[in-house]
């Protein structure tokens, strides 16, 4: 009988054992095919651009958002400013991805210093220069040359911004820049010029027309007349050699170019370029 208890006894403690084994294996397999089925954080990235003023509420309003949702942890990080403000920044080490310029010429001169990558360079849109007066039209004008009749006269610093060197060259093939130029409040950027005239502290201005239909408080006048500025109001953008997140720079630059991209811009008054 004591022989007969004490081989009872083992063999329960073998099955415990097993029992206390398997236990352990399922439990180790299931943390395992858990572990296994967690899907991974998406990477988080930032991409630095740097755009021209006029492209702000496009970017801000629209297309960062939409970028961003499809590629979740990037980030977007805009800066915007005159073209030659910005070309100046990259100059002095802004860390920048993208750059969106409002004309050709500040874009020739990162792409002549190696500081943007021309074989990504893209002239992806295009604009139109207008006169524009406060809403209620005080001094009655009509058509482009009518900007004469204006008291104080706002434009971009045609030092710096794509917009006040495109008013100086229609105006100077109209005759009319030396008659004019002690009538000028120099703004820094194109959107400067679009404020003074809303608030009415100048009397007319020369603006993008994609910035004139950004608020009701100014009046489209007139485009500048065909021939006064000899080449289209193009719009570049390219990825820079100075930027930290070059993949990221390329995927949003192709989605720049997507129909999609541009059906967005068209909406805020820029056509693609041609």
């Amino acid at each position: 009988m004591k022989k007969w208890k004490l081989a009872l006894a083992a063999g329960l403690s073998v099955l415990l054992l097993g029992a206390c084994s398997s236990g352990d294996n399922d439990n180790a397999s299931t943390a395992e095919s858990t572990q296994a089925t967690t899907s991974e954080p998406a990477e988080k990235s930032t991409i630095r651009l740097a755009a021209a003023a006029s492209l702000e509420y496009a970017f801000e309003e629209k297309l960062i958002s939409m970028y961003e949702k499809e590629n979740p942890g990037v980030t977007i990080e805009g800066t915007y400013d005159s073209s030659g403000k910005l070309q100046t920044q990259i100059e002095q080490g802004m860390e920048a991805d993208l750059f969106f310029s409002a004309a050709t010429a500040q874009m020739d001169d990162l792409a002549d210093q190696d500081l943007v990558d021309a074989d990504s360079e893209v002239d992806l849109l295009e604009n139109k220069l207008v006169l524009i007066t406060t809403k209620n039209n005080p001094d009655n004008l009509e058509k482009f040359e009518d900007i004469e009749k204006a008291e104080t006269i706002a434009i971009g610093d045609p030092e710096s911004v794509p917009a006040g060197q495109y008013a100086q060259e229609a105006l100077t093939s109209l005759d009319l820049w030396d008659s004019l130029e002690d009538r000028f409040s120099m703004g820094s950027n194109v959107t400067e010029v679009l404020n003074w005239v809303a608030k009415a502290s100048a009397d007319a201005g020369l603006v993008y027309e994609t910035d004139a239909k950004t608020t009701d408080d100014v009046k489209v006048i007139d485009e500048a007349p065909e021939g006064s500025i000899k080449d289209p109001i193009l719009y570049p953008v390219a990825q820079t050699t100075v930027g930290k997140n070059e993949d990221g720079a390329k995927s949003f630059l192709e989605f720049l170019q997507t129909d999609e991209a541009i059906k967005v811009f068209e909406d805020y008054g820029f056509t693609a370029a041609k």
